[in-house]
């Protein structure tokens, strides 16, 4: 086919290895910044990228010729070596293996850009575990709680 045409919204959202409090808000803006620049690497486009002490949420506009598994093998990897590259722990850092994705028409993307850029006010009132449930609940995702919250609870 000559064009292809899409219109896929994804917001994928992943945590810190055993959801460690460690994205530090000194450095947290740089990282998403850095994360949204990753996305953009492979094709896709960043709406917005924002977070926590520990977990991410990235709303962007999925390519059709890249999987979602690889656009985050890619934003994980190389944002994971760019915060042990740039020394900001003193320890090594890593995700937790596994992310959640779920897809949005574009009559949300006003809503789900406003929920992602208020995070921190978000998460005031609500826990990243609880608002992370309610998500795949939401979705009619079914999941299996030992893997999703692998390490401390």
């Amino acid at each position: 086919m000559a064009n292809t045409y899409s219109q896929m919204y994804i917001q994928a959202v992943f945590a810190v290895k055993y959801r460690r409090a460690v994205l530090d808000k000194e450095w947290r803006a740089e990282l998403m910044a850095v994360i949204g620049n990753l996305i953009n690497e492979t094709g896709c486009k960043t709406i917005i990228v924002n977070g926590v002490e520990d977990h991410v949420h990235c709303f962007f506009a999925l390519k059709p010729s890249i999987s979602v598994s690889e656009v985050m093998k890619n934003v994980k990897a190389k944002s994971s070596k760019w915060i042990n590259d740039n020394r900001l722990l003193a320890g090594r850092f890593e995700w937790q293996r596994g992310f959640g994705t779920f897809s949005y028409s574009q009559s949300h993307i006003d809503s789900v850009t406003k929920y992602i850029q208020n995070q921190e006010q978000h998460h005031s009132k609500a826990t990243f575990r609880n608002e992370y449930i309610e998500m795949l609940t939401r979705y009619g995702i079914d999941y299996d709680e030992q893997y999703v919250f692998k390490g401390l609870i």
